[in-house]
């Protein structure tokens, strides 16, 4: 497992978020787990001169996952998801009990494209006109409708909603439109249906119910995956996944708010989560239902939490508490 703190609060979060896999890692006579630091951001620059070094993607190909915090230094983020191909980012949407989520029964995910549309990063100046080019390729669009159909089959769920403006975006949305409803064809046990992306974020604030897994193009999932935070308590409980075709890195969606570096009090339930993600995404489904039965009971509690979520607890305190509660757990059946 690659550890990559990465900048600002991401070493926080992580740290916590690797005590907890500890615990679990000497609980479980199933489980091994071997962590190696992988360096990226500042902690990069420092060692290699660089944020984002080709010593840092070697590391990142040799481990199974990769857990990460977060990062300030460009181009960290983007030139992870592209020098890895990690051409997927699922961002579960799933109201925890004990939080302040506005809907608790708020349960979908978002697969959001994660390497081309307009964070493509292609543009240009000329003169007065300043362009972002918004950059879909048919190989794109293909393997990220099939990784989301793909996806609802593994995880049980019954439906696939494209979100689009293909009405005006005619070059890339109306084309990406007629091929999400093609290879719907494909999976008939799953439903197929297609939505503004304006009308689906009013459909996750007002009834999330009505959505299973969401489909977007890069901008409008990161987009949607805030509202999807906003709906569930916030920002320091939604984890992600960034994945591909042979690679893997797990992160909460925060960024790495620099103000509250080093000061142990963000809360650490995105990473710890995004752990989770990693140990379903290894196989091991029944060691992250304990991190997840875990965190669900401390929320449950109300006792320790962090500022957020109207707690006085530190990052490591609440940490601790996920940890202690899973050993109290260790006999007690879980479903993974």
């Amino acid at each position: 497992i690659g550890i990559m703190p990465g900048d600002g609060i991401g070493r926080d979060v992580v740290s916590a978020a690797q005590s907890v896999l500890a615990t679990l890692n000497d609980l479980s006579e199933e489980l091994s787990l071997t962590f190696f630091s992988v360096d990226v951001g500042e902690a990069a620059v420092e060692k290699y001169g660089n944020p984002l070094p080709k010593e840092t993607l070697d590391e990142i190909s040799r481990m199974d996952a990769t857990l990460f915090g977060a990062a300030h230094t460009f181009p960290v983020i983007p030139g992870l998801r592209r020098s890895l191909d990690l051409y997927a980012k699922v961002c579960p949407v799933k109201a925890l009990p004990g939080t302040n989520a506005i809907r608790p029964h708020a349960d979908l995910i978002i697969v959001r494209e994660n390497t081309e549309g307009l964070y493509r990063g292609a543009g240009y100046v000329d003169g007065e006109c300043h362009v972002n080019l918004r950059v879909f390729t048919k190989r794109g669009m293909e393997r990220i409708i099939r990784f989301c159909f793909d996806l609802a089959i593994k995880k049980g769920r019954k439906k696939v909603t494209f979100t689009h403006k293909a009405e005006v975006l005619k070059y890339t949305d109306a084309a990406m439109l007629q091929l999400f409803h093609q290879i719907a064809g494909e999976y008939p046990q799953i439903d197929a249906e297609d939505m503004m992306v304006d009308a689906c974020a009013m459909t996750m604030i007002l009834k999330p119910e009505k959505l299973d897994v969401i489909l977007a193009e890069n901008a409008n999932g990161d987009i949607l995956s805030d509202v999807g935070a906003a709906i569930t308590g916030g920002l320091g409980l939604a984890p992600s996944g960034n994945m591909g075709d042979s690679r893997a890195i797990f992160e909460p969606i925060h960024g790495s708010a620099p103000k509250y570096a080093g000061k142990n009090v963000v809360n650490p339930v995105a990473a710890i989560m995004a752990g989770k993600m990693m140990l379903d995404y290894l196989g091991e489904a029944q060691a992250g239902a304990r991190i997840e039965k875990a965190v669900v009971d401390v929320l449950k509690e109300r006792e320790i939490r962090t500022y957020d979520l109207g707690g006085n607890a530190s990052t490591m305190e609440v940490a601790d508490a996920i940890s202690e509660r899973m050993v109290r757990n260790w006999n007690e059946p879980v479903r993974d």
